[in-house]
């Protein structure tokens, strides 16, 4: 057997966590990055109607692409059972039929996004001085959806390995082409909307081939050699067990965000363009989200596989503390700046009210939102998917959608979205809290290594 450098089995628990983590985090970082970079530059040099097609689009987007990484987070946690056991012929078949698995959804994805974007975008209420710039945006976008489909794919069996470091560089490699596209494109050659989706499109391209190449030439059992990209029905089933309620996990979160996008469409673009640019750059605060959260999944499913449960118990410990710890410093920090990172966006006072009135309501609660999240990815790491999937399909979509649909239709008012999300994060919180308690994960009763 080929053995995987990054094993995560044994040595220091917090050296291998944050080892893994802190590159994720930078690479997440990098990634923000350029998609912030295409609603500044939009914003900016473009107009307040630009800024708002760029902006509403994002729960479309997540609902599609999410949809997808939710198997390949399932693609990751078997390969990682594989690695952690030490079992590579079955680490050789999960990575292909991973493979196989993202070229359909790489078709699937390109044409449902090309052509339904127009029935969703009217379905979410977007208003007319929006709508063409947002559908043109949404085409652009996806008809490149297979490069980022294949990149997540690519990228989720490189990190069940317990590799970080080499998509960190692909991913700075392709967000400083993202930006320089943005400039040239929309600065340079006069393009519309449409320009920045295809400075984001081209970079993604950049992003797979460059991991696809990584897999290609790697030595570890993880390698991939594409005549042998075909499905093993033991591992899909695997696969389709652990990523199915990922997936279902993601899109109930994406299509309550589409709910209560709609719902900010019937304030107007300047409430869209607001709270769109107040998400912006809540993104970066809830990296630290995304960083821990994989290494979690990865640790977790690793230690599994090895049947280490101590491991896993002191590993779960430190990530959600260091997740909920970061954001609420974070969160501190966004209540006090809310109009000045607002205004980064667009400097029209109105705007920038929408944007800082929501900031200042959810920056206390971000760590109650990362709890939430890094505790699905242990709860995904230990074999219990349809638990997270429940969770958040309980607290999250039906609770939102419930509120929207009483209160929100009897009183029209924006604070209602300011203060549902924060509700939301506190229920969900408590249930992991209560869950975890329950299955011993707080205690101490075995030493880690």
């Amino acid at each position: 057997m080929t053995e995987h450098r990054n094993l995560m089995t044994e040595g220091n628990i917090r050296r291998k966590m944050l080892g893994f983590a802190l590159p994720i985090l930078a690479g997440y970082f990098f990634q923000q990055l350029y998609n912030t970079v295409d609603a500044l530059i939009v914003g900016n040099y473009l107009d307040a109607d630009a800024l708002a097609a760029v902006t509403s689009t994002g729960s479309y987007i997540f609902l599609m692409i999410g949809f997808v990484s939710g198997f390949a987070t399932g693609a990751g946690i078997i390969i990682a059972r594989h690695i952690g056991g030490e079992n590579p012929e079955e680490t050789e078949k999960a990575v292909h039929t991973a493979v196989a698995l993202g070229l359909f959804f790489s078709v699937a994805v390109t044409v449902l996004g090309v052509f339904i974007s127009p029935f969703i975008l009217r379905l979410m209420g977007t208003p007319e001085s929006v709508f063409p710039r947002s559908c043109r945006y949404l085409q652009v976008y996806f008809a490149g959806g297979a490069a980022l489909v294949m990149y997540n794919m690519f990228v989720s069996i490189l990190q069940a390995s317990g590799e970080s470091r080499f998509p960190l560089l692909c991913l700075v490699a392709s967000s400083l082409t993202n930006i320089a596209l943005d400039i040239l494109f929309i600065s340079a050659f006069g393009m519309d909307v449409e320009g920045a989706a295809l400075a984001t499109v081209i970079s993604e391209i950049l992003s797979m081939v460059l991991v696809g190449g990584k897999l290609l030439r790697t030595k570890e059992s993880i390698r991939l050699r594409p005549r042998k990209i075909r499905v093993d029905r033991s591992n899909l089933k695997y696969i389709l067990r652990y990523g199915f309620p990922t997936a279902i996990q993601g899109c109930v979160i994406d299509l309550s965000n589409m709910l209560v996008q709609s719902y900010i469409n019937s304030f107007g673009r300047d409430a869209m363009a607001g709270i769109g640019a107040s998400q912006k750059a809540e993104g970066f605060m809830f990296l630290p989200v995304t960083a821990f959260s994989m290494a979690l999944t990865t640790f977790v499913s690793q230690n599994m596989g090895a049947k280490r449960m101590d491991r896993v118990k002191e590993g779960t410990r430190f990530g959600l503390v260091c997740t909920a710890g970061l954001l609420l410093c974070f969160g501190a920090a966004a209540y006090f700046l809310a109009p000045t990172i607002v205004s980064f966006f667009n400097s029209d006072p109105e705007i920038i009210r929408y944007g800082a009135g929501r900031t200042t309501v959810c920056a206390f609660f971000y760590c109650l939102c990362g709890f939430s999240h890094t505790a699905s990815a242990v709860a995904r790491g230990l074999g219990k998917p349809m638990m997270p999937m429940l969770v958040m399909l309980i607290c999250w979509c039906a609770v939102r959608v419930l509120v929207l649909f009483t209160i929100g239709q009897a009183v029209h008012d924006i604070r209602l979205i300011y203060w549902i999300y924060p509700f939301t994060w506190t229920l969900s919180t408590i249930v992991y809290f209560v869950y975890f308690r329950k299955q011993h994960i707080f205690s101490r009763d075995q030493k880690a290594s």
